[in-house]
């Protein structure tokens, strides 16, 4: 049990932990409090949002939608690592849960996994007020992988707030953990707690795995999918003398220079190991860009 931390020693607490913090316009005063308590708090929830696309997750987690009003979160953690501080008190995010694993996170009496919730968000006791909880951005179907700097950062924040709050990692749980009807986060909450529990102990957490690493299947995946989209990825257009005369799209000229795309593709972010759906936004905001140089035949 702990009041909640005040904005500015929750931004200092991240901060100390290492997280990439990105501020947003009135978070410190952005919250639900008039509609019920903020604190004690107790721990940390973690959730999936059901979503792609950093700029729009980041909107719909501050500003809500019909029915639910934002904050939905203190935090939002994009594919790329950032920590989106949206708001401070209490937010729309935990709803109802089961009070034998609220009692297991206050006392940290669990072993691996707290207790099995048997009631959910329209039955359970109400979760705003004991939680901060950090929205992170994925699809939530399995499929959609977690980037090892979005898992990175949702162990550093974790371990902030945990480490300010005198707690261990068994205060920090998954949605899907604290009410029946919730599946989210889709990755497994006791290796997560165990990275939390090494961060808190000042062991060094394990590298980013290979699976989070964009390999050339990926790139092909993400090139033919640019292509069809006919996205402005700007090629030359080569005349028979072998001079180059404007540019055209690649979904023109993607049949025949498709290798050779994907080749210059590769060894443009082979430095930076971003993941695959790093690449796919990177490419579409514009910050990630290859001109593709090719010889006349």
């Amino acid at each position: 049990m702990a009041d909640p931390l005040p904005a500015d020693r929750f931004l200092a607490a991240l901060l100390a932990e290492g997280v990439r913090v990105q501020e947003h316009d009135g978070w410190r005063t952005h919250n639900r409090n008039h509609k019920g308590a903020w604190g004690p708090v107790h721990g940390v929830i973690v959730h999936h949002t059901v979503s792609s696309g950093s700029d729009a997750t980041v909107r719909i987690c501050r500003d809500g939608y019909s029915g639910l009003p934002g904050p939905l979160c203190q935090g939002v953690i994009t594919k790329d690592g950032t920590f989106h501080l949206i708001g401070h008190g209490r937010c729309n995010h935990a709803g109802g849960g089961d009070p034998d694993v609220l009692k297991a996170v206050q006392d940290e009496s669990y072993s691996e996994r707290p207790p099995v919730p048997n009631v959910g968000n329209t039955d359970g006791i109400d979760g705003n007020a004991s939680f901060y909880g950090w929205e992170c951005e994925n699809l939530g179907d399995g499929k959609d992988p977690w980037t090892a700097a979005q898992l990175d950062t949702i162990e550093r924040a974790s371990a902030a707030v945990c480490r300010a709050h005198g707690w261990s990692a068994k205060s920090v749980i998954g949605h899907k953990e604290w009410s029946d009807d919730k599946s989210d986060p889709t990755f497994a909450m006791p290796g997560m707690r165990q990275r939390i529990t090494a961060r808190l102990a000042g062991v060094s957490t394990s590298p980013p795995q290979q699976e989070d690493i964009v390999t050339p299947d990926d790139i092909q995946k993400i090139a033919a999918a640019a292509a069809a989209a006919t996205w402005n990825y700007q090629l030359p257009n080569v005349q028979p003398d072998g001079t180059r005369d404007g540019t055209k799209k690649a979904a023109f000229w993607w049949l025949v220079w498709q290798d050779v795309f994907q080749a210059q593709l590769m060894a443009a972010i082979s430095d930076a190991k971003m993941t695959p759906d790093e690449v796919r936004e990177a490419l579409a905001d514009g910050t990630l860009q290859v001109q593709l140089t090719v010889k006349a035949a």
